[in-house]
């Protein structure tokens, strides 16, 4: 058998029985001003591993994850990498605004987490409060602005 045939084999094999076939989120762009910064806070703050760091300037290629979910990448990325001047100028200016979508994260320990965050230095939005739909929740802003929502607990 070819790689070709593995592959239409596995294709096969994973369709559901209503002959679609699974979709999973890969990677999840995170737009940040400084790599160096933001690979702080994500590595060192939150814990994520670093997957790739990859090439220099314009051209670095930086990706993290965590264990609980291993085909899951987060991209960070600068507002121009990739994109024309127009572009990158618009995704800086809301970058710098902080009005880029919230990314949210879930832990088993809310506590323990929001304190080593702290501990970085990370802007502090929200202390640990319980939410009516579920969940124990804070808020930080990273080094580039975003807003990083750390929970714990099941939305009901």
């Amino acid at each position: 058998m070819n790689i070709k045939q593995d592959i239409a084999q596995d294709i096969e094999q994973d369709k559901a029985a209503d002959g679609t076939c699974p979709v999973a989120l890969q990677y999840c762009h995170i737009t940040v001003s400084d790599w160096d910064e933001s690979l702080a806070f994500y590595r060192d703050a939150l814990g994520l591993e670093v997957h790739n760091d990859i090439g220099s300037g314009a051209a670095r290629w930086v990706t993290l994850g965590g264990t609980n979910q291993p085909g899951l990448e987060f991209v960070l990325s600068l507002p121009h990498a990739g994109r024309t001047e127009a572009d990158g100028d618009a995704l800086q200016d809301l970058l710098s605004r902080g009005v880029l979508p919230m990314i949210v994260f879930s832990t088993d320990d809310l506590d323990t987490t929001f304190e080593r965050v702290r501990a970085s230095g990370a802007e502090v939005l929200q202390e640990p409060i319980e939410r009516p739909w579920g969940p124990r929740d804070s808020a930080f802003r990273d080094p580039s602005g975003n807003t990083v929502r750390i929970q714990q607990g099941a939305v009901r």
